[in-house]
């Protein structure tokens, strides 16, 4: 089963908001709208509207209100993409060119700064102070867990806490913030929107480790970028963590990566081979399912119904995910 098949029913309104999120970027100036709409055409789960929306049903839905969330934080999370891929220097995004790539750097700075600003501009048509603290308090992490990542590169001697608090900054707090953002605008009551920013939370933090276990178990065709690329970018991931503690991968890496900047594909390709001779795949798996455990647990607390139960199938469904 596919993950869009667990909400099939919301393609209606992710087409409202998909709409809305093509008329956010129309800029008036040519290069910023061309290059907005090569990342909206790029494509994209849109999880965090998914979840905005799924919360929202919990409460008293109006269309008009959450498409508003879940629109600033769609724009929010590809403005963070643009961003990234200047730092990492990332040619290739779900298998087509970066902004980067196609524009330069400065220009994809640029692009990037604009949508953040569309997001902005967005979500202060909602008058809900606590709307906008909690979002507030979002990017502000988001941005401290982009300078831990570069901070952290190529650092081996890290531990599981830091990339723990990586991820939780980089993917799960804008998941949580998607769940908890769209109980807000439709009322749902405190206790229950506290718990789907948990909900929120545990699911982003597996979906983040699982996309990092693919970055080593799928083909460059099936990631849209080189297997392997987020340890040739420096960022070490959950399961190299767990392979370092195997004498012979921490060996191996540490003479793959001794000049960073001119690994050899072949070298690379042999260290993919070693991690995967470990358990470290396996190891980051179980963490991941602890985390969607965690998720349902949570989820046992809120009042039966259809968007409760997809917000189920969709824990169930990233743990299963292997590709």
């Amino acid at each position: 089963m596919k993950l869009a098949k667990t909400y099939g029913y919301l393609k209606k309104d992710l087409n409202i908001i998909e709409d809305a999120l093509n008329q956010m970027i129309q800029a008036e100036h040519p290069v910023l709208r061309e290059a907005s709409t090569e990342l909206l055409e790029a494509g994209g789960k849109r999880i965090r509207p998914i979840f905005v929306l799924l919360s929202g049903q919990i409460g008293n839905f109006d269309m008009e209100r959450i498409k508003t969330v879940a629109v600033s934080l769609e724009l929010i999370h590809m403005a963070t993409l643009v961003h990234d891929d200047v730092i990492d220097d990332a040619a290739i995004r779900r298998g087509k060119p970066t902004i980067k790539k196609l524009y330069g750097n400065r220009v994809a700075m640029y692009t990037g700064d604009y949508i953040l600003a569309r997001a902005l501009e967005e979500i202060t048509t909602l008058k809900e102070a606590k709307v906008h603290r909690l979002l507030s308090k979002t990017i502000v992490e988001v941005c401290i867990g982009e300078i831990e990542q570069i901070k952290d590169k190529f650092k081996w001697d890290q531990q599981l806490r830091d990339y723990l608090r990586r991820i939780k900054r980089k993917t799960a707090l804008l998941i949580a913030t998607s769940c908890k953002l769209g109980a807000i605008v439709t009322g749902v009551e405190d206790k229950y929107a506290n718990k789907l920013y948990q909900y929120g939370y545990y699911i982003g933090m597996s979906y983040q480790i699982i996309d990092d276990i693919l970055d080593f178990t799928s083909s460059a065709k099936q990631l849209g970028k080189p297997a392997g690329n987020d340890l040739l970018q420096g960022n070490i991931t959950l399961p190299v963590l767990y392979a370092m503690k195997d004498q012979t991968f921490n060996t191996l890496l540490r003479e793959t990566f001794a000049d960073p900047e001119h690994v050899r594909e072949e070298s690379m390709e042999k260290l993919l081979r070693a991690l995967q001779q470990t358990d470290a795949i396996e190891q980051s798996y179980h963490l991941s399912d602890l985390y969607l455990q965690k998720a349902l647990q949570v989820l046992d607390d809120l009042p039966n119904s259809k968007a409760k139960q997809t917000l189920q199938d969709i824990a169930t469904y990233i743990g299963k995910r292997r590709s």
